[in-house]
This record gives C-alpha cells, structure tokens and sequence, in this order.
C-alpha cells in the first residue's frame, strides 16, 4: 500500500518504469524476429550459398527502406562519418555471413547464443580503440564466458566444430561493429546509420553473390523477401528499445533469442543440446548477466 501509493503521487518515477517495459518488450520482439529470420536462412541455407542469403538480406532491406529515404529527402542521409559507415557496414556484413553460416549448421539455440558472446568482445575493443577502462567484473565475465563457448565446441568429442568458430568470429565482429556505431552515435541518428549499413553492405555482398551466383526460384524468392522482412523490423525493433531504456537494462531481454531458438529448433528441427553444450550456455548466459549487471552498477 505504501509503495503503491508513493507510486500514485510521484508520476514522475512512473515514467521510468514504464519506460523499461516497453522497451524490453521491443527487444523481446526483436528477438523474435530475428530467430524468425534465422529460421528462415536454416530453412534455405542448402538450396542457396550463403553469399546470395546475404546479399538478398540487405538488397531487400535497403528497398524496404526507400519510402523512408522518400519521405524524408536527400538531407536526412548527409553525414561526415562516411568512412565509419562503410567501415561498419564492411564489417557487419562479414558478421552476418559468420552469423547466416552458424544458422545454417548449427542448432537454432547454439548459434543464437554464441552470438550473444559479442558483450565479451566488446570491452576489449572499447578498450583498444576508445580507451573505456574494463572493471574487474567484466574481466570475471569475460573468462567465464569464453570457458563456456570453449565447452560448446563439445571438447569431449576429440574434434572442432567449426561452425562455432565460424559463429564466434562473427559475434566478435558484431562486437566491433557496435563499438563503431557507438563511435560515431554523437552525430549519427539510428535511422541513417541503418541506411547507410543496408546500402553499403549490399554493395559489398555483390561480388561474393556473384561469384557464387545461382538464381532463386520463385519460392525461393519469397522466403528471401520473408528473411528480409523479420530481419529489418527485428533490426527497427532493436533500435526503438534502445532508445526508451538504458541498454544495461535492457541487455538481459536479448537472452530470449536462445528461449526462441531452442523452442523453434526443438518443435521443428528436433534439435536437442548435448550436455557441454549446455553446460557451456548456461555460462554464457550467467557471463552475460554477470557483465551487463556490472556495467550497470558501473553507470549508476
């Protein structure tokens, strides 16, 4: 009763609270969506090479946004970080080829979790590049979370898998494409920084496309345009999120990719994990918790 009633008269401290919520509920949706289209690229991954999955993503991406570059005119994509751009865009496209790859060839949960392995890489480069100092915390973290990415290579089984090294690759490349967005976020809004990374990545994905080319099938063409589709508005979904609440808040609502994956994964692929692995997620995920509370507490 107190507390419901310091609640009622002080709106102010409402605002916050509801703040967090939707914005976890937009990243919970973007989670989705982007298991969605990772079922999607699973789906398709052996009728079509990985290059033209990537290539298709982005093509399509940038179409779905021309109304928007329409709507707003030429001023709304003038920008003085061009190299930031085409570096991101540069590396975000080799991470989503590692990333469409791991889809591909590993089980849904796995490959969404080790992409959740990018916090990790992100206080090193931060450190590297923005000279961010990394607190004793995240150091812990950081270890328990590279002990459990070790286990998920089932070291048991006396051979690599290289699919997870593939996916590891690309969640450090995300990682780095993140410090790059954080780099130039001072000047450089959401919506023109997700511009210029589906213009750029689709021209940087067109040789790869090409010197692996073979042409889509109609349906084949629908389920791009469908990949595409989850892809973008799990990308908007992700950003709007951002934008309401602190992403120390909101970090832990990107676990829920891996409840989809694992639900997805199991209904329609019958993917069931073995006990490193799963042993290795869940430090992973504790490793995760672990850094973003930190960084949290850090902040405040």
């Amino acid at each position: 009763m107190i507390a419901s009633h310091l609640f009622l008269n002080n709106p102010q401290a409402s605002m916050p609270t509801q703040a967090l919520y939707q914005g976890a509920l937009f990243i919970i949706l973007s989670e989705l969506f982007l298991v969605c289209s990772g079922m999607v690229v699973k789906q398709i991954t052996h009728q079509l090479p990985t290059e033209i999955i990537v290539f298709a993503r982005n093509l399509f991406a940038l179409i779905l946004l021309m109304p928007w570059l329409l709507r707003n005119g030429i001023s709304s994509i003038k920008t003085s970080s061009l190299r930031f751009h085409i570096a991101r865009a540069a590396v975000g496209v080799t991470a989503m080829m590692c990333l469409y790859y791991s889809w591909g060839h590993l089980p849904l949960a796995e490959a969404a979790l080790i992409k959740q392995t990018a916090p990790f890489f992100i206080p090193l480069f931060a450190l590297w590049w923005l000279g961010e100092k990394i607190f004793g915390v995240v150091k812990l973290a950081i270890c328990v979370g590279f002990f459990g990415v070790f286990l998920v290579l089932n070291p048991g089984q006396g051979t690599l898998n290289v699919a997870v090294l593939i996916a590891l690759f690309g969640a450090m490349l995300g990682a780095l494409a993140k410090v790059i967005i954080r780099r130039m976020s001072d000047t450089e809004p959401a919506s023109r920084i997700v511009f210029y990374f589906a213009l750029f990545s689709t021209v940087l994905a067109l040789p790869p496309a090409m010197l692996n080319w073979v042409t889509p099938n109609l349906v084949e063409l629908g389920w791009l345009l469908l990949m595409a589709i989850t892809s973008t508005v799990a990308q908007l979904l992700l950003s709007k999120g951002y934008g309401l609440a602190p992403a120390g808040q909101l970090g832990p609502y990107t676990y829920a990719s891996v409840v989809f994956a694992a639900l997805f994964g199991w209904l329609l692929w019958d993917e069931v994990l073995g006990v490193y692995s799963l042993i290795g997620l869940c430090l992973i995920f504790s490793a995760g918790l672990l850094s973003l509370s930190s960084r949290k507490t850090a902040k405040s």
